[in-house]
């Protein structure tokens, strides 16, 4: 378990958010993530812009089966540096909160 430590990038809401959805899967589909948290796509693209700057994920592009055209799926996934920094903040939140382990 990553040391518990309050990460600013990660605290505001909508990468919290993204963040805790990632967390439980290893990749998932950029519009699943879009429809699931409610956001636009630029909304989301913003965010994911900022995570991928830390490090924190990684996004990666891929041709669809189910698709005659020429539009690739964008998968995002959180990267070991991103789930680290994630459950650490996590901790840090619980140690806030009075919450003992």
């Amino acid at each position: 378990m990553p040391e518990a430590q309050f990460n600013d990038l990660i605290h505001a809401p909508t990468r919290l958010r993204i963040c805790g959805l990632l967390r439980a899967v290893n990749q998932m589909d950029f519009a699943v993530l879009r429809d699931g948290l409610g956001l636009s796509d630029a909304t989301l693209s913003k965010h994911l812009k900022t995570l991928a700057d830390a490090g924190y994920i990684r996004l990666d592009k891929a041709a669809s089966a189910d698709r005659q055209d020429a539009r690739r799926l964008t998968w995002v996934g959180l990267t070991r540096k991103g789930r680290e920094a994630f459950d650490g903040h996590v901790g840090a939140l619980r140690a806030i909160a009075g919450a003992v382990d």
